[in-house]
C-alpha cells in the first residue's frame, strides 16, 4: 500500500511537491494568526507581571486602568498604605501618545511612576532607573531610543537614562516610563491658546472674579491632582482579597486582584480581536480543506485508466482507498512542514508580538492531518465508482 502511493506521487513529484508548498504557505498564515492572539494575550499578561502589583485600585464603577478611564486623586495612596496588610502602595498614570525622538515619531504608552515604588520596570538591560523628579525617562528597546538620546513628551524634552524589554501595554505599544509628576502635566496639557481662552472665561464668571478667588481657580486649573490608578503590593500571609475588601468598604473605591485584572484584559479588553482571529482561523481551515480537497480529486481525475487497471488485476477498494488517503495526507505533511517553517521565518517581521506555541503547532498539526482525511473522501468516492472495464475501453 505504501509502496503503492509512493510510486504515484514519485511519477508527478513536481506537482505534488509545489502544491504542497502552495498549501504550506496557507497553513503558515494559519499558524501565524493563531500566534498574533497567543502574542496579544501574552502582552496582557507582561503588563500586569511589569506592573509589580497585586491589587489596583481604580475609580469606582470603573474597569480601568488598563480597559476604562480611571481617575482617583495623587494622594489617595497615603490613607491606603495605612489598610491593614498593604506592604507598599504608589500611584500610576497610563497615557498612549506618539512620542517624538528627532523627525520621527513613536506610538509608545507613557507611564508616569515614582522612583522605588510600584510600577517601576523590573529590570534594565543598559542604563539606570529614573532617579530624579523632572525630565528623565526608561523606554523599552521596541522604541529605538538610545541612551542618552533626548525625546520628547508633549512640551518637555526627556533623556533617556534606562532601557527595558518587552514592556509593552496590552496592545503591544512600548513603553515610556516617566515622573509622575511629569506624566500628570502631560496628561492633561493643553495648548497656550486654550490656557489663555479659559483664563479669560474664568476671568469672565462673575461667581470667580472676585479678589483671592480668582488666582486660586487659575492655579487648579493649571495643575492635575489625578492620576489613573493606586498600584498596591500587600504584606506576606495575607491573601489579596483580604487585603482588598477593605478597601472597597472603607475607601468606596473599585479593587481589582491579579487574576481579575487578567480576566478583564483577556476576556474584554481583547475579546473582539480574539473573535476576529477565530473567524480567520475557521475561513483558512475550510479553504486549506477545499484545496486539499480539489487537488487530491484533480490528481485522482487524472489517473483514472491506472484506477481501472488496478481493480481489473484485483486491488481491493480498501488499497486503492489508502493510496488515495496517504496521498492527502502526504499533501497535508508537506504543507505542515512549510508552514511551520515560514510562520517561524516570518513571526519576528510582525510588528507586534507573535508568540508560537508548540502546542499550538500539534493541534494544528492533528487538524491538518483531519482535514486531509476529510477532504480525500471525495476523490476516494470518484476512484471506487470507476468501472474496470475502462482499463481495456477508449
Amino acid at each position: 500500500m505504501i509502496s503503492l502511493a509512493a510510486r504515484d506521487v514519485l511519477h508527478a513529484w513536481g506537482k505534488f511537491v509545489f502544491t504542497g508548498m502552495g498549501l504550506g504557505l496557507l497553513i503558515g498564515v494559519t499558524l501565524t494568526m493563531a500566534g498574533v492572539y497567543r502574542g496579544m494575550v501574552d502582552d496582557a499578561k507582561v503588563l500586569l507581571n511589569n506592573s509589580g502589583a497585586d491589587l489596583w485600585v481604580v475609580q469606582q464603577k470603573t474597569l480601568g486602568p488598563y480597559a476604562e478611564p480611571s481617575s482617583v486623586h495623587d494622594d489617595l495612596y497615603r490613607s491606603i498604605l495605612a489598610m491593614p496588610g498593604v506592604a507598599d502602595a504608589a500611584s500610576v498614570t497610563y497615557l498612549t501618545m506618539q512620542v517624538r525622538q528627532g523627525e520621527r515619531d513613536v506610538r509608545a504608552m507613557v507611564v508616569g511612576i515614582v522612583p522605588d515604588g510600584p510600577g517601576v520596570p523590573g529590570y534594565l538591560v543598559a542604563g539606570r532607573q529614573i532617579t530624579r523628579s523632572h525630565y528623565e525617562a526608561v523606554a523599552d528597546i521596541a522604541t529605538g531610543f538610545k541612551l542618552g538620546q533626548l525625546i520628547r513628551i508633549r512640551r518637555h524634552d526627556y533623556t533617556v537614562v534606562g532601557l527595558t524589554r518587552r514592556m509593552v501595554s496590552s496592545g503591544g505599544d512600548p513603553m515610556v516610563f516617566i515622573p509622575l509628576r511629569d506624566a500628570q502635566e502631560a496628561q492633561f496639557l493643553k495648548d497656550n491658546d486654550a490656557i489663555i481662552s479659559e483664563r479669560n472665561r474664568t476671568a469672565a464668571n462673575p461667581a470667580f472674579n472676585r479678589p483671592g478667588v480668582l488666582e486660586a481657580v487659575i492655579d487648579s486649573q493649571s495643575s492635575n491632582p489625578f492620576v489613573n490608578a493606586v498600584l498596591v503590593q500587600i504584606k506576606p500571609g495575607f491573601t489579596a482579597e483580604e487585603v482588598a475588601e477593605p478597601i472597597r468598604r472603607w475607601k468606596r473605591l473599585q479593587v481589582y486582584t491579579r487574576a481579575q485584572m487578567e480576566e478583564i484584559l483577556v476576556a474584554k479588553l481583547i475579546a473582539t480581536s480574539s473573535k476576529q482571529i477565530g473567524m480567520f482561523l475557521v475561513i483558512l481551515a475550510i479553504v486549506s480543506a477545499a484545496i486539499v480537497a480539489f487537488i487530491i480529486y484533480t490528481l485522482t481525475m487524472g489517473k483514472i485508466r491506472e484506477i481501472a487497471v488496478l481493480k481489473l488485476i484485483g486491488t481491493r477498494n480498501r488499497t486503492i482507498a489508502a493510496m488515495i488517503m496517504q496521498q492527502a495526507v502526504g499533501l497535508g505533511l508537506i504543507g505542515f512542514v512549510v508552514g511551520k517553517i515560514s510562520a517561524t521565518i516570518w513571526a519576528p517581521m510582525f510588528p507586534k508580538y507573535v508568540l508560537l506555541e508548540p502546542g499550538d503547532a500539534l493541534r494544528g498539526f492533528i487538524a491538518i492531518v483531519f482535514i486531509c482525511i476529510l477532504a480525500s473522501l471525495l476523490a476516494i468516492r470518484a476512484a471506487l465508482k470507476v468501472d474496470p472495464a475502462e482499463a481495456i475501453g477508449g
